[in-house]
């Protein structure tokens, strides 16, 4: 056989596969596909560049044995999962390099004398990884900050974002083509647009607001009906699909809220100027009007671009000040869209969404973003009004996409779904509510809806409060962006997308531009649509990751000032390594081992029962019990807390040695 013929065959064999390298601490790396069962081992001399967490291409050997575990070899890094990474600086006298701080291995980067940017030997910094080409030994990068001792948080919080895959700044070429953006209202773009500046428009937002996204519109119609407008801001219009500033709003996807800072989707001047829905300012938006009776009965509804004119800025605090006292500015606007919103909300709850109602708590900081103490934010009639007019608005524009079709087939739309319990979760669950007394109707998803629902009404103020509300959220499915609609289960919505945010979402943008298409009708189907869906809920996931990392650093940074200080608790949390509690006073949630509970008794886990159970003494640690703690240890760098149980007095008994058994004699 001629040499050829033995590459051909030899090609033949070959499979080229796309997944997310995962490199483990002993450095061997492993890429996960999609629908495979095992990963593929691939070893380092293999990795060709290619970074912890980067989406690659991997080929593999498709006639390898059974037995055999596949092993593959990168050829190309298809997306970075980070550019940027913390470490410190080691200078020489002719170069510098930059070694990264990470549990994973990652190469030292050559940084040039150029790109140091002031930064020193042993300074702790943040470099931007520039190229690493196929001659280069090691990856070029930048010094884009250098991170003083002085402030700790700072470094700390640069570092969740950086371990979660988000950069810290954006490019110069971005900020150039953002400068280039102008506000100005011009005549041809109103010609294009529904003029809605004269109706009486106003938002609703947090206090510390900056970015507004989302207006209401309220008027009366002849007919004695009502025209209520959400409108939202128009990012698509300035973020225009392939250009820098759109590239970097998708691999961000999202904004990250930390406890002191935002790490924002799009630069300030879009998100706080340009876009923002600030008073007194003519704006273009993208809204959803609605013809709607007394009675809450949605008569007609349109879809389409607008400008609109904010006639004032209303924070939660005083719209919730004007419900309940029945006066104010605006108040008689206010109070029909109170009672609008509250009208949908019980007819949502009517047709099976869930109502699970969570607290919010946030850290009150000083100006250093030292926490001094803890705000608990509920969900009141304000936040309930502008909640249900987004969602109708959300629902509104994808069923209204659902109904378009390209060949008889469906447009690739980024839909919002949230599948039904998986049942494997549900059982244990509804098991261990039947103990509390709460019986759950089984025989169909809608069944399952009212007795949650009904559980979550009975169980207010009751000390099972907390662990069945915390266990109930457990069972569900994560909400996800895909182009399989399977409607939304906890929402009770066939049809459903993200409208509403896209000054800090990307699938809202990507869902402003696939409507306006639809409204043009000029459809482009998008063949990534399902990557892009994915990608979007992986970076989703990842904020949400960072955004916990960052609460408990700060709850880690707040107790320090509580060592050997006690507290009443509840157990949020079981494991066979032990249980985590969080402090009823501050919302705080460490972790008592089960190695410290040793001198009591040997505690084993019972998964059913959400419990660890001592061997001897059957002393119960179950989840929801309330239970008093010591702090003993607040670790920043491991963000972890560790609690230390404390018995009430005379509750507590060790459990006593048992006798050595006594060996029989033979006879």
């Amino acid at each position: 056989m001629s040499k050829k013929k033995k590459e051909k065959k030899k090609s033949s064999q070959l499979e080229v596969l796309k997944g997310r390298l995962d490199i483990s601490r002993s450095g061997m790396g492993y890429v996960i596909v999609e629908g495979l069962d095992k990963d593929i081992l691939v070893r380092p001399h293999d990795f060709n560049r290619a970074l912890h967490g980067d989406l690659v291409r991997v080929e593999v050997n498709k006639g390898i044995s059974k037995d055999r575990r596949t092993e593959g070899r990168i050829t190309d890094v298809v997306e970075r999962k980070q550019t940027e990474f913390i470490g410190n600086i080691q200078r020489s006298k002719s170069f510098s390099f930059f070694i990264p701080a990470s549990e994973k291995p990652i190469p030292d980067f050559y940084i040039a004398d150029d790109k140091l940017n002031g930064a020193q030997d042993n300074d702790r910094v943040v470099v931007k990884l520039l190229s690493w080409d196929k001659n280069d030994k090691k990856p070029v990068g930048e010094v884009v900050s250098v991170l003083t001792a002085a402030d700790d948080n700072d470094a700390a919080m640069k570092e969740i974002l950086i371990e979660a895959g988000f950069a810290l700044e954006f490019s110069k070429e971005v900020m150039q083509e953002v400068a280039r953006l102008k506000p100005d209202i011009t005549r041809e773009e109103l010609r294009k647009r529904k003029d809605c500046r004269d109706i009486l428009t106003f938002t609703i937002d947090p206090v510390d607001a900056k970015d507004f996204d989302d207006a209401i519109s309220i008027r009366n119609l002849d007919n004695g009906n009502y025209e209520i407008g959400v409108h939202i801001a128009d990012v698509s219009h300035f973020v225009t699909h392939g250009s820098q500033l759109d590239k970097v709003a998708y691999e961000r996807a999202t904004s990250v809220y930390l406890p002191d800072r935002v790490n924002p989707m799009l630069p300030e001047k879009i998100s706080n100027e340009l876009c923002s829905l600030r008073p007194h300012e003519d704006k273009y938006t993208f809204s959803a009007i609605f013809q709607i009776t007394n009675k809450g009965e949605i008569k007609h509804s349109w879809i389409g671009r607008t400008v609109i004119h904010s006639n004032h800025r209303f924070t939660y605090e005083e719209v919730q000040d004007i419900i309940e006292k029945k006066d104010g500015l605006h108040f008689k606007a206010i109070l029909l869209l109170n009672e609008l919103a509250q009208r949908f909300r019980k007819e949502r709850f009517r047709h099976g969404a869930i109502n699970f109602s969570s607290q919010e708590v946030r850290f009150q900081l000083d100006e250093n973003a030292k926490p001094i103490g803890i705000v608990i934010k509920e969900s009141k009639e304000a936040h309930q009004l502008i909640e249900e007019f987004m969602l109708l608005a959300n629902r509104t524009v994808a069923a209204y996409v659902s109904k378009i079709k390209i060949n008889k087939e469906p447009i690739p739309f980024p839909y919002r779904i949230h599948d039904t319990p998986d049942d494997e979760k549900l059982k244990p669950f509804v098991a261990f509510a039947r103990k509390f007394g709460y019986i759950f109707d089984m025989h169909d998803e809608n069944a399952v809806a009212a007795s949650f629902n009904k559980m979550l009404k009975e169980v207010q103020g009751k000390p099972e409060q907390h662990v069945l509300e915390q266990l109930g959220i457990r069972t569900m499915a994560k909400a996800m962006y895909t182009p399989q609609n399977i409607g939304h289960y906890g929402l009770g919505f066939d049809h459903y997308c993200h409208f509403t945010s896209p000054i800090r979402r990307y699938p809202d943008v990507l869902v402003h531009r696939i409507v306006q298409q639809c409204l043009d009708k000029h459809l482009v189907p998008d063949k990534k649509m399902e990557d892009k869906c994915r990608h979007c809920s992986e970076r989703e996931r990842k904020a949400m990751e960072a955004e916990r990392a960052s609460n408990k650093y700060k709850q880690v940074e707040f107790m320090q000032n509580y060592l050997g200080k006690e507290f009443d608790g509840i157990i949020s949390g079981v494991a066979s390594f032990g249980f985590f509690v969080e402090t009823v006073e501050y919302k705080c949630e460490g972790m008592v081992t089960v190695r410290d509970l040793a001198a009591y008794d040997d505690f084993r886990l019972d998964e059913a029962d959400y419990a660890l159970v001592g061997r001897n003494t059957k002393q119960k640690f179950r989840m929801g019990d309330r239970v008093r703690i010591k702090v003993v240890a607040a670790n920043l760098s491991k963000r972890q807390l560790d609690y230390e149980w404390v018995p009430e007095a005379g509750k507590a008994h060790k459990a006593k040695a048992k006798p050595a058994p006594v060996k029989k004699k033979k006879r």
